[in-house]
């Protein structure tokens, strides 16, 4: 076979806000494979077919010499992150051609993997979709999941406040506080996204551009759980409106992503409060929690008890408009490229 086109979406440049498709990051037709013959020393050929975007991409669309928790992208390089594909072939002891892997994927339409390091194999069940194992029984399912069970201490008839409630995340997070026994109340930036949350459980869901935040939580709370995905005012108001003993898990702050992060305004909350901050990567927790995950949240994923979005986007030159999408609050549930069918 001749070699054919390996699309790839290249790091191009350090955005100033919001990345900007096609200067941020380029979709690159340069590169060739020969898939009969490229040489995969011990590794695996892997036909890309879902890639996931998500909010922690735009921290890593930085300078190298800006340090955080993980590496930044190269610039003049592909982009990875979460994705599903099918082994073309294999030289690697047991996994096998037209099996299924998960996991970090460079977003390219094929890749060599030198191993399974960052990579599983995945058994799809038949009534899901390959793209909700990025979603809701991938990555974002686990983080709602096992930062809920590490840190909330929920107890029965307490307040929970989730922000970003209609994201991948956050819809987890009200349907698990849910099914715990709290009343819940989230946010989140559309009409059509509060209709979201008000079906999967959330007894007060509003849209923060048009509702002030204080005005509900002074309503509806005290809060005694907030779960963060947004940092910036809306942490100073769940602060405020925080009952005693107040349990805040800080899973990400998106307002400050793109233009700056804000400081938290009165501090001396936490101390007057007693409230518990716990931030957390939920690569931490998957040794603990992956196998309670796969039986108790898979199952109810493949029953329809617990639900999700999706926003697909197809082609693997549009994901740089997916990421920008979802980084701007436009995008509609869980951020899906389809790059290929088998």
């Amino acid at each position: 076979m001749a070699p054919i086109t390996n699309g790839r979406i290249l790091f191009n440049a350090v955005p100033e806000d919001y990345p900007v498709p096609g200067k941020t990051t380029v979709y690159d037709t340069t590169e060739t494979i020969d898939l009969e013959n490229v040489p995969l020393n011990g590794g695996l050929l892997i036909k890309v077919l879902i890639l996931s975007v998500d909010p922690y991409m735009r921290g890593r669309l930085r300078a190298p010499e800006v340090k955080s928790y993980m590496v930044s992208f190269a610039l003049g390089k592909p982009l990875s992150g979460g994705g599903i594909g099918v082994v073309l072939r294999s030289e690697f002891a047991g996994v096998e051609a037209g099996q299924h892997v998960g996991g970090v994927l460079q977003h390219q339409e094929y890749v060599v993997a030198p191993s399974l390091a960052m990579l599983e194999v995945i058994e799809k069940d038949p009534k899901l979709d390959w793209s909700v194992y990025i979603g809701a029984a991938g990555m974002p399912g686990k983080t709602a999941f096992m930062g809920w069970r590490e840190y909330s201490r929920a107890k029965k008839g307490e307040v929970v406040y989730v922000s970003t409630g209609a994201g991948p995340v956050g819809a987890m997070v009200i349907q698990i506080a849910k099914q715990d026994g709290l009343k819940v109340i989230a946010s989140a930036g559309t009409d059509e996204k509060v209709e979201f949350m008000k079906e999967i459980g959330a007894d007060v869901a509003f849209n923060y551009k048009t509702t002030d935040v204080r005005e509900v939580l002074e309503k509806e709370g005290p809060i005694d759980i907030f779960w963060d995905n947004v940092g910036g005012s809306t942490l100073d108001a769940a602060m405020e409106f925080a009952n005693m003993h107040s349990r805040f898990i800080e899973c990400g702050q998106i307002s400050g992503y793109n233009s700056g992060y804000q400081p938290m305004k009165v501090l001396t909350l936490m101390i007057f409060k007693m409230m518990s901050f716990h931030g957390f990567l939920v690569t931490f927790l998957l040794p603990k929690y992956t196998d309670a995950f796969k039986a108790e949240v898979v199952p109810k994923i493949v029953s329809g008890e617990f639900k999700y979005t999706e926003d697909v986007t197809r082609g693997l030159d549009k994901l740089g408009d997916a990421l920008r999408a979802l980084l701007v609050g436009t995008n509609t549930g869980k951020g899906v490229v389809v790059v290929a069918h088998e």
